[in-house]
């Protein structure tokens, strides 16, 4: 509680501490949304910019991680949007599998363009509940969002997905 009053005061070392405790979550969960190593660090060290610029503002009463993944979150959601990013998958169907490695790309590569169809929102929430199995609350606290309007997204964003693979031809 004393580092984060000390941050808000405006104490470079307390942020200092700080940013050495939370940069690896942050990069990891920015990596979760943007799926780009180089951006992921820059979008870090922008958070962390936007972090100590708005530390006046930030409560020490409450959680900074929550905080600052809210602030990482709304940076990676802007970067999707402005590049229009692609997800990517990486490759999880284990050796020896009967599935011919031909189809498995190109029902990979459905996927991924199904998601990437998505409006960035309905994408975030997505990736984050089914490519990578966060709990609802964590989404939901990470998003600043009600648990409920994160289970509403993915199913619509599963719906839409569903939808999406069938027209290319794939079945659920």
């Amino acid at each position: 509680m004393e580092l984060l009053e000390r941050f808000t005061r405006g104490d470079v070392e307390a942020f200092e501490i700080l940013f050495q405790q939370y940069q690896k979550d942050v990069y990891g969960w920015i990596m979760r949304i943007v799926r780009n190593p180089t951006a992921a660090e820059e979008l870090t060290v922008e958070a962390f910019w936007r972090v100590y610029r708005s530390r006046a503002r930030f409560d020490p009463n409450r959680s900074f991680g929550a905080w600052t993944r809210r602030i990482a979150t709304n940076l990676a959601l802007d970067y999707l949007k402005r590049v229009g990013n692609e997800v990517e998958f990486t490759e999880n169907i284990s050796p020896g599998s009967p599935l011919d490695p031909a189809i498995r790309q190109e029902t990979r590569r459905r996927i991924q363009q199904a998601f990437n169809q998505l409006p960035p929102k309905l994408r975030l929430t997505a990736v984050l509940a089914l490519v990578e199995e966060l709990p609802y609350e964590e989404i939901a606290e990470s998003l600043g969002i009600p648990v409920g309007t994160v289970k509403s997204r993915v199913f619509t964003a599963t719906r839409h997905l569903r939808s999406k693979l069938k027209q290319l031809g794939e079945e659920l």
